[in-house]
């Protein structure tokens, strides 16, 4: 009884320790997680529905900027081409012009020292005009191919440096170009003089129209400047750049002059023109648009950073940002008034039912009026309340009558008892007997079982060699049928080797004949050579009337030759063959012998696989009569293990039914003292029960 009582109070402390979770605990709280579900489902969607937003217009401003980027570029590279293209139409002009070459003719074949002066001179008249005409050309020379003969300079050029600029590579890659233009790349120091402003140069042969002789190198010296003065006047965008590089990924044009002749962060893809997304040292992520110049190895290239592209889509996603922030709000107001509804009279709903559980079955829940779901779980509680309360009057009752039969049914229970021991021990002696003749029997039983189990495996042996024997005999007559096969194949093929020899020896004879054939060709051919040569002396003899016959007389000549030459070919083809068939009659006459050995052999080995077939038919005819034998004593086997088998079930059949009756005897005192220990707990659980519904209060 006092365990019991601890027990209960152990329940009841870990209930009343839930219940204060229950209260303290804020996230099991239906209304927190409604505000949860509820803020989180319409931030979700709204966050989610402005990133997709943001990320799309970021996509289409990024394709709509670089299609008309690349667009821009694209006509920004036809107008530096039209530029290069006036400085090379500019070195065609000087290539065409009579004068010029007249000039350096003189220069180069004269002796008098005074036209030379003359010449030189009128030539940096006109290299000096070309200057003038164009105020973005800073130098003009013109860098002789004879070493003997001097630099020719024009404008700001310097004599000096021009020839210390002879000495680079650049002037064997002209050389190399036979009068095309090349043109050099942009440097902080022009090429013809050493004034610091940033220039790139344009270099060719030049070569006299009429001679085809290339006598000077004209270098053109030009400013970066005009074509920086193009770039400035597009524009891409914010913090964009445009430059031009050259096929070694070097700035030829950069707005930064410093960066002149300097590798580019970039390497393009080598297409004509193509709009791409890069990643650039200390910018970041940037629009990389190049447009391939037609008149130079060098390409148009403009940058845009992405950030700036993308300046105009963060408006959506700040604008986002503040829908997120009104759907919070909202979602706080739409959940409180959850609570208000919901959330709160169900806490009022779980106090009743708490109070019920702590025994007070008289508490009503007030909020019935409400026509939802929450009204119709407030009455299912009241009528769930009333209902416990009519049991548990109920169960008090019957529990008060439980403990008056449980006391009866105890001292019944003894006597019972008492009866069951001495019924257990007078079957329990009877039982022992029982069990000794079933043991006998059952070792009886063993031994025929053991008899009938060898009888089974003589039987199944028997039966394998029966089967075994079947299998030989089927196996020999299949060996004999393949033997007689394979007789009549050896003798097709002895028939067949006997066909070729005779087929070899008709063609030996053939090759004969080829021969003898030959041999007259070979004669007319030599006749035909002879009679060639006596042509040609007659022709040579009628002189000039007998040319076409001579002319004949070498075409037959040759065709003679040709025949003889064809002929030795055939000979020796012939020979060839002739050999070859001589070696496989060798062969054949060879392996004549062999078949006939292989026919006796065969015909042998057929003889026994005959002999075979027989002896395995005696001995299945014998193994069949030891069958039959087995099979009798099989019979007689049976008859003897189903007498045992009798004997054994009888003696078994009387044990058994001993020992049930003692194991009923043992259940039934078995059962006796379960009853009254039943009994004894019986009369607790109904104390305990009345305990226990003491503490409702139904009233």
């Amino acid at each position: 009884m006092n365990n019991t009582k601890k027990t209960n109070n152990k329940k009841e402390l870990e209930s009343s320790e839930i219940m204060s979770k229950i209260k303290t605990n804020p996230f099991q709280s239906v209304g927190i997680k409604l505000f949860l579900y509820i803020m989180g489902g319409i931030l979700a969607c709204v966050i989610t529905m402005g990133m997709l937003a943001y990320n799309q217009s970021k996509a289409i401003i990024e394709r709509k900027v670089s299609e008309s980027s690349q667009q821009t570029i694209n006509q920004l590279g036809a107008n530096l081409n039209n530029i290069l293209k006036s400085y090379e139409e500019l070195t065609l002009q000087i290539m065409i012009d009579n004068e010029f070459h007249k000039n350096t003719d003189t220069i180069i074949a004269s002796g008098d020292e005074y036209s030379k002066f003359e010449s030189t001179k009128l030539l940096t008249t006109k290299l000096q005009s070309f200057i003038f005409s164009n105020a973005n050309i800073t130098g003009m020379a013109l860098i002789p191919l004879n070493n003997k003969l001097g630099v020719i300079a024009a404008g700001s050029s310097q004599v000096s440096k021009v020839e210390s600029e002879a000495k680079e590579e650049w002037v064997q890659e002209v050389i190399d170009a036979q009068g095309k233009i090349v043109w050099l790349p942009s440097r902080q120091e022009a090429i013809t003089h050493t004034n610091a402003t940033p220039s790139f140069g344009i270099a060719r042969v030049i070569k006299n129209p009429s001679s085809s002789v290339a006598s000077y190198i004209l270098v053109i010296d030009i400013l970066t400047k005009d074509i920086q003065e193009q770039i400035n006047n597009v524009s891409l965008g914010s913090e964009s750049i445009i430059t031009v590089v050259n096929s070694e990924n070097e700035y030829m044009v950069n707005y930064d002059s410093s960066l002149i002749a300097n590798s580019a962060p970039f390497q393009l893809d080598g297409s004509e023109a193509n709009s791409t997304r890069v990643t650039l040292d200390n910018i970041g992520e940037v629009l990389l648009m190049h447009k391939k110049l037609e008149f130079a190895d060098w390409s148009l290239t403009g940058q845009i950073p992405v950030k700036a592209l993308v300046e105009d889509a963060d408006v959506i996603g700040r604008l986002t940002l503040t829908v997120a922030i009104a759907a919070a709000i909202i979602a706080i107001l739409i959940s409180f008034v959850v609570i208000l509804t919901i959330s709160r009279p169900l806490v009022q709903l779980r106090n009743l039912m708490t109070e019920g559980a702590k025994g007070n079955l008289t508490v009503r829940s007030k909020n019935n009026n409400r026509k939802d779901e929450i009204g119709q779980l407030n009455k299912s509680f009241n009528s769930m309340m009333i209902q416990i309360t009519a049991l548990a009057s109920q169960t008090k009752n019957s529990a008060e009558a439980v403990m008056v039969t449980a006391k009866t049914l105890t001292n019944a229970s003894s006597k019972t008892a008492i009866s069951a021991k001495e019924i257990a021990v007078a079957t329990e002696e009877i039982a022992n007997g029982s069990t000794s003749l079933a043991v006998e029997a059952e070792r009886g039983n063993d031994l025929t079982i053991m008899i009938n189990d060898q009888m089974k495996q003589v039987l199944t042996a028997n039966l394998e060699m029966v089967q075994s024997a079947y299998e030989v005999e089927s196996a020999s007559g299949k060996g004999t049928a393949y033997m007689a096969e394979l007789i009549e194949k050896t003798g097709m093929t002895e028939e067949m080797t006997r066909e070729m020899v005779e087929k070899v020896d008709s063609l030996k004879d053939s090759t004969r004949s080829i021969v003898k054939i030959l041999d007259v060709l070979n004669a007319v051919t030599k006749q035909t050579n002879i009679l060639s040569l006596n042509a040609t002396i007659e022709a040579a003899r009628a002189g000039t009337a007998g040319r076409g016959f001579m002319v004949v007389a070498n075409e037959i000549r040759g065709l003679a030759d040709q025949s003889t030459q064809s002929i030795d070919v055939v000979a020796q083809i012939t020979d060839r063959i002739q050999s070859e068939i001589v070696e496989t009659v060798d062969v054949l006459s060879k392996a004549y012998p062999l078949f006939q050995e292989q026919i006796n052999s065969v015909k042998e080995a057929n003889s026994i696989f005959v002999s075979v077939q027989n002896q395995m038919n005696q001995l299945i005819i014998r193994l069949e009569d030891v069958t039959q034998s087995v099979n009798k004593l099989e019979a007689s086997q049976i008859v003897l293990n189903d007498a045992m088998t009798n004997v054994s079930a009888v003696a078994e059949q009387s044990s058994a039914t001993s020992e049930e009756v003692a194991s009923l005897s043992s259940e039934q005192l078995s059962i006796s003292d379960n009853l009254v220990t039943l009994s004894t707990e019986l009369n607790e659980v109904s104390t305990k029960l009345k305990d226990a519904l003491s503490q409702f209060k139904v009233e």
